[in-house]
């Protein structure tokens, strides 16, 4: 429990020491990677033992795997991402116990979760759970779209980078092995519908609940005996990832906050997230809840009520913060999601794409937009002046956008445009603090360095 502490009390200095970070993720290249390595505090491998019979395996993968030891077997609560780091958690876990696994419960259906569980089931025919709507995790997002959700998804959590540019994916260690992701998936035997579902396994009273956020098809598991609630990805230590920027439907962020407060009614002594270290101080676990339903409900409101004072959503992706005290709790820095894409998400999600400014309802098509920047600025030679300009003095963004101008331009140097994109997407990225910003950033520079973008849809 100290040890606990003293690493959540390391990250509030780190919080202090950046300035109110909360404001925006960009701080000083130190401050980012002081910031990023305190997180990776809570990513580190290991065992960690959050009540008797009750064992949590953290940084095994991205993803947290549990183990309940019951009366002539164990339960296992989701299954990492793929079989070879499942067998890994199961081998550490075995120094615990080496009762056969009686049951597997699936939280939600991202792979990360579900995709190891053969590895478990080695030997035994587990009964495994989930809810009704289990496989719902994507919200309906068209397959169509596949190909290029999954470049993105790469750059996200930065699977190509080289290991000097590795930090973390902000509630997952980087990386890790995803050769043989979803190889060792099991469907479910055993669907819930019910809210409250009551089991005994092995022994152990287990509760389910079902808890509709990150995904619809979410439960989270509740030990009443033992006052031990395991969350899955509804909570981890990070500002949670309202909008993932791979592409994701809509996620209810309503009933998100929602059942985290109903998960803080239970007040839980110990506190197992589907990311990141378990919370073990009762006070903390019942706390961080209601803060992180308060913190999602807040951003919520404060869109709303830009959107009927008839703002757009990149103006109040500017404005909205989260309230006082909750901005540099330990657990709600935007290591993973940020506020303003949450709030560009829920505007999105309510209203779809139109702002209702009539100047964006038919906007100029990129390259004549282009053509009359340059002609305001004087000429595309000014412009190109402007975009190195902005690079030299530090304004990384305005160079980033100048130089996606710059591209379009049939006398414009292209090749000077890319070469000052990448330079301000690594500037930029070096000042990130979020994850999955950072690795967007470093990735797309990559990829440009090394040609696999188009000179002109770069």
């Amino acid at each position: 429990m100290k040890k606990e502490m003293k690493q959540w009390g390391l990250l509030a200095v780190s919080v202090l020491a950046a300035g109110m970070v909360h404001a925006k993720t960009q701080v000083e290249p130190a401050i980012a990677l002081q910031l990023l390595e305190t997180q990776n505090q809570q990513l580190e491998r290991k065992i960690v033992k959050v009540a008797d019979n009750v064992y949590t395996a953290v940084g095994f993968h991205g993803a947290n795997t549990s183990m309940i030891v019951g009366d002539d077997g164990v339960i296992i609560i989701d299954t990492l991402k793929g079989p070879g780091s499942a067998a890994k958690a199961l081998q550490a876990f075995r120094a615990y116990s080496d009762k056969p696994v009686k049951a597997i419960i699936y939280t939600h259906s991202h792979g990360d979760h579900i995709g190891g569980a053969s590895a478990f089931a080695v030997n035994a025919k587990p009964d495994i759970y989930a809810t009704a709507g289990f496989g719902s995790a994507e919200g309906g997002i068209n397959k169509d779209v596949n190909p290029v959700k999954g470049k993105r998804n790469v750059r996200q959590f930065g699977r190509k980078l080289p290991p000097e540019q590795q930090t973390n994916r902000g509630v997952a260690p980087a990386g890790t092995d995803d050769t043989d992701g979803g190889d060792g998936f099991l469907p479910p035997t055993i669907l819930v519908s019910e809210d409250g579902y009551k089991v005994e396994i092995a022994g152990v009273e287990l509760e389910f609940y079902l808890s509709p956020g990150e995904t619809d098809d979410a439960l989270f598991v509740w030990m009443p005996n033992e006052k031990v609630l395991f969350a899955g990805d509804n909570f981890y230590s990070s500002f949670p990832n309202l909008y993932a920027i791979r592409g994701t439907a809509y996620r209810d962020v309503l009933d998100w906050s929602d059942s985290v407060a109903k998960m803080a009614t239970f007040n839980p002594q110990v506190l197992v997230p589907g990311h990141t270290m378990p919370i073990l101080d009762p006070a903390i676990a019942e706390t961080a809840l209601q803060n992180y339903s308060e913190a999602i409900r807040s951003v919520y409101d404060q869109t709303v009520k830009g959107i009927n004072a008839g703002k757009g959503p990149d103006q109040i992706a500017h404005e909205v913060e989260l309230p006082a005290h909750l901005k540099d709790q330990p657990y709600l820095i935007e290591f993973y999601g940020t506020v303003p894409h949450a709030v560009r998400a829920i505007y999105a999600g309510l209203l779809g794409w139109y702002d209702g400014n009539p100047t964006t309802l038919n906007p100029l098509e990129p390259k004549l937009k282009a053509q009359k920047m340059a002609d305001l600025a004087g000429g595309t030679q000014q412009l190109t002046d402007q975009m190195n300009a902005a690079l030299k003095n530090g304004d990384y963004q305005w160079a980033l956008e100048l130089s996606d101008q710059v591209k379009w331009l049939d006398d414009g140097d292209r090749q000077l445009a890319r070469q000052t994109k990448i330079a301000a997407l690594r500037a930029l990225a070096a000042r990130e603090y979020n994850a999955p910003n950072r690795n967007y950033y470093l990735s797309y520079a990559n990829e440009l360095e090394s040609g696999q973008l188009s000179e002109v849809w770069f």
